[in-house]
């Protein structure tokens, strides 16, 4: 018998194991809804519902799953929408997670401590991406347009605790939950005072996912001006984040003004918006996926993207750089370790990046690197894991972790001239304003 490829390694391991993600109604949650696996099982999740979803929509045709699993699908997708609209509250504050932990007596954490006047970080911007993606699934904006008044709300409170009006950028409230745990940018620094590269760019795509659901609903107003809102995030993410001398965009210090000291500082105050903050992640790599970033910087990227001393291993697309002073491959989970490892998340985020700028030999040798690294792990340990060692691509954390690690038959597929589930989502290049 012929040995398997790697991808069709990954491909049935797939096929076997999907299902056990998909969660049925239960306590705290009225519909059903989809899990990352592993030690994540039962919680709901905000980016990671979303990523499980885009890549499962890849690969639940009949001929993989069949048409009941198909159907299926679709009902756990829309109800890890409609489970967080549930949760929202009357600001219109929604939690990132909400824990399998909660048993109905008890409210779930963020939703306490919010309701005791703690600003903590709320949903990240995936739910709006998320509804879109779903609808473009199931054929059918429908199930969500009546809800479009919530998600006004949802971006009223983004507005309220996490916008800073002074430099037109997202900040997060603290530390926790931020997706890449344990970014410099933003782990152990003062509160509201990271304006990261991460949040931002991905709220471009919230932002533009909400104008498609308002035009889908026929207010073409309200639609105008989501758009609008995602035309100025990126001119200030262009003005405030892109190093001209690293040819690289960071995220940025918020926290900038003349600290008055009696008859100190009384001449030229601080006129500048932001400072960079210098570690660099795979996150900058995300105006590429959202069409920000312009030629010249597109090219800038992709140099480093390939550079072998900072981002680029055997396995893929580092972390973290591998000379920033915290790069760390230890294993660790919450926080989760972002400081280098392999996550593959952020190797199919910057392979659409690379192919939306045209850089496809880059692109395909980093999906041949990543399927690769999962065929591996899957002969070795008959499982797939959280993340993992660049250099050798050993699995370090979380056997059985499903989540995102689909995206590698995503990248595959996509290669192989299959449509890019992100057709589902709106995109635009930025051209300035």
């Amino acid at each position: 018998m012929m040995k398997k490829t790697d991808y069709e390694l990954i491909r049935d391991y797939f096929a076997k194991n999907l299902p056990r993600v998909m969660k049925e109604p239960h306590d705290c949650f009225a519909h059903p809804f989809i899990d990352p696996g592993s030690i994540y099982e039962g919680n709901l999740w905000d980016w990671d519902t979303f990523w499980t979803v885009y890549a499962m929509a890849n690969v639940v045709d009949d001929a993989f799953m069949g048409p009941e699993f198909r159907q299926k699908f679709e009902e756990h997708a829309k109800g890890n929408v409609l489970n967080f609209l549930s949760f929202q509250m009357e600001d219109g504050y929604i939690p990132m997670m909400v824990s399998a932990d909660y048993f109905g007596e008890q409210e779930p954490y963020l939703l306490a401590k919010h309701r005791q006047g703690q600003v903590l970080n709320m949903h990240k911007p995936f739910l709006c991406q998320q509804a879109c993606l779903v609808s473009g699934i199931a054929g059918s904006y429908d199930w969500i347009l009546g809800r479009l008044p919530q998600l006004e709300r949802y971006f009223e409170c983004y507005d309220r605790y996490y916008y800073n009006s002074r430099c037109g950028l997202y900040v997060w409230a603290d530390d926790v939950m931020i997706g890449m745990d344990n970014d410099p940018a933003s782990f152990g620094r003062p509160r509201f005072s990271t304006a990261n590269i991460f949040l931002n760019s991905f709220m471009v795509k919230e932002l533009r996912s909400m104008a498609q659901l308002l035009t889908k609903a026929g207010d073409e107003s309200r639609a105008a001006h989501y758009q609008q809102k995602a035309k100025a995030l990126c001119a200030a993410i262009q003005a405030e984040c892109w190093d001209k001398r690293d040819k690289f965009f960071y995220s940025v210090d918020v926290d900038i003004k003349t600290r008055g000291y009696d008859w100190f500082h009384k001449g030229l105050g601080v006129f500048w918006n932001t400072l960079f903050l210098k570690t660099r992640a795979w996150s900058s790599f995300l105006p590429l996926y959202i069409g920000l970033a312009n030629g010249e910087q597109a090219a800038h990227l992709a140099k480093h993207i390939t550079d072998p001393e900072t981002f680029w291993s055997p396995y893929g697309v580092r972390s973290l750089s591998r000379d920033e002073k915290m790069y760390s491959l230890e294993a660790t989970n919450n926080p989760s370790n972002w400081l280098g490892p392999i996550w593959i998340i952020a190797q199919y985020l910057v392979f659409r990046g690379l192919r939306i700028y045209k850089f496809e030999a880059e692109a395909r040798e980093l999906a041949n690197r990543v399927l690769k690294l999962l065929g591996d792990d899957l002969r070795a340990t008959g499982t797939l894991h959280e993340y993992y060692i660049p250099e050798t691509g050993a699995p370090v954390m979380s056997p059985g972790f499903m989540n995102w690690n689909i995206l590698a038959l995503n990248m595959a597929d996509e290669l192989n001239g299959k449509p890019s589930i992100d057709d589902f989502l709106p995109f635009d290049f930025y051209r300035g304003e």
